[in-house]
């Protein structure tokens, strides 16, 4: 078992407010894999504080941009060294696969290197050519760090999601201080370490888990110059109304419900073979997961036996058993969750192809949902706008192109999406139409050098590469 009885605030392993510590079950079993202590609003007041004396007084804002990126690279450095270790403690606490957790280390790589190679190629400052010849003032614009930072994560990819946040917020020399969710707070103790370890300033960064009050309060305190949060869009939505009310910079990356169009010339065993890791990678527990599934009229019931035969296959279980590919949910009220969207959709009248709100055999203990895939499912119910953050597929017919972009945009959300076709230039017309943040083309993995994030309720401003960067930058013009 793993204990972390202190809270790490502003670089030091510190004593909480409050002595009681938290017990985080395993998802799989209901043991106890660990204890970890809580911050409460005393001590978001400490790391707030320190965060600012370290902004306002210390030496990280003004550390030229090239020590910044080496300590960021160290980071990224100690970070791989424990990979196998990181993996293993998500699994644990998460319940996320463990072909899942291993599979991401290389990812949280490539997304740290594009951050970094963003860092190098800025022009941190440029003296701007005047457009008029005859002009006798010249401009020099500045990119500078904007404060304090508040970056909150939600609790289903903590590494990804901790990383996508504080390596650019200190790559651009602002202080940060890290809310994480209580289930994950050994992983996020783990990171706690490797920020101790990678050269940091005193004060520079905290790592806090907390509940949503204390995130609140957080979020709400004057000292804290920008909110950078990923979670839900209810969630997204309050602390948007919070940033507005105090001119706070902030950047919101919330939920999806994304849309997989099948086109008719589509090769549908290319489409099952990459179905599982773009439809239910993580438990389902994924905002960017495509759980809408378009599909033409005309091979509707190929593509519909297609998605079960898939969906069937997959093993449902231990997480840490490399044959599993669906874990438990991470809590008992969002394995209550998922089942009771399961009975929604059924209510609704939509076709129960596999799966149902009953438990899997032998999985009683946990908190597993079964798999499941609905079919003849019309786009305005609820199960089809709705984000239900579980292994539940629908499969939605449309009768021609347009009808599949209509379809596909008739969503709140705008995240995420996908397109599959024998031809790529035509998918990639189709997903030009598309109205979200990121559209893969026949499976294709998500990369790192360009912007991610949402339209429409998906949230506010990018992540990864210049542009995630950029988002935790202000830009100063000196004129001359």
């Amino acid at each position: 078992m793993i204990t972390y009885d202190k809270l790490f605030i502003g670089g030091t392993w510190t004593e909480p407010s409050s002595p009681d510590l938290f017990d985080i079950l395993s998802p799989h079993d209901e043991s106890l894999v660990g204890r970890a202590a809580q911050a409460r609003p005393a001590d978001v007041d400490r790391a707030v504080a320190v965060a600012r004396a370290a902004f306002d007084e210390g030496t990280w804002p003004n550390t030229p941009p090239a020590e910044r990126i080496a300590v960021l690279r160290r980071l990224n450095v100690l970070r791989e060294a424990r990979a196998e270790q990181i993996a293993a403690v998500i699994t644990a606490e998460n319940g996320s696969a463990g072909w899942f957790t291993r599979a991401g280390q290389p990812s949280l790589t490539r997304q740290a290197n594009a951050y970094l190679k963003a860092a190098e190629d800025l022009a941190w400052e440029e003296t701007l050519a005047p457009t008029d010849p005859a002009a006798t003032v010249r401009s020099v614009v500045r990119r500078e760090a904007i404060g304090v930072v508040a970056a909150v994560i939600p609790w289903n990819s903590p590494f990804s999601a901790s990383l996508a946040k504080i390596i650019p917020a200190l790559l651009a020399g602002n202080t940060v201080i890290l809310k994480v969710s209580p289930e994950n707070s050994l992983s996020t103790g783990l990171l706690a370490d490797l920020l101790a370890e990678c050269g940091l300033p005193a004060g520079t960064i905290s790592v806090l888990p907390a509940d949503r009050e204390t995130s609140e309060h957080l979020v709400s305190h004057p000292d804290v110059d920008k909110i950078a949060f990923t979670g839900s869009t209810g969630a997204g939505r309050r602390i948007a109304s919070i940033a507005g009310q105090q001119l706070k910079r902030v950047s919101l990356e919330l939920g999806g419900k994304s849309a997989a169009i099948v086109l008719p010339d589509a090769d549908l065993a290319k489409f099952t073979a990459g179905l599982a890791f773009s439809c239910l990678l993580n438990n389902g527990e994924a905002c960017i997961a495509q759980t809408r599934i378009l599909a033409p009229r005309r091979r509707y019931e190929e593509v519909v036996a297609a998605v079960k035969q898939v969906v069937e296959s997959l093993k449902v279980g231990d997480p840490q058993d490399p044959d599993t590919f669906i874990g438990p949910m991470i809590r008992r009220d969002q394995q209550q969750r998922v089942r009771d969207y399961i009975e929604i959709g059924i209510k609704e009248g939509a076709r129960l192809v596999t799966g149902g709100p009953q438990v899997p055999v032998g999985l009683e203990q946990g908190y597993y949902v079964t798999p499941t895939v609905f079919a003849d499912v019309d786009n305005a119910m609820r199960i089809a706008q709705e984000e239900i953050f579980g292994p539940v597929l629908v499969v939605i017919a449309y009768e021609d192109e347009d009808d599949a972009v209509r379809i596909a945009n008739d969503s709140e959300y705008g995240l995420s999406g996908g397109v599959w076709s024998a031809d790529e230039q035509h998918a990639l017309a189709i997903a030009r139409r598309v109205r979200t943040g990121t559209v893969t083309i026949n499976g294709a993995p998500i990369g790192f050098d360009g912007p991610f994030g949402g339209f429409k309720a998906s949230g506010l401003g990018r992540e990864y590469g210049f542009a995630g960067l950029n988002t935790y930058l202000e830009y100063k013009t000196v004129t001359i």
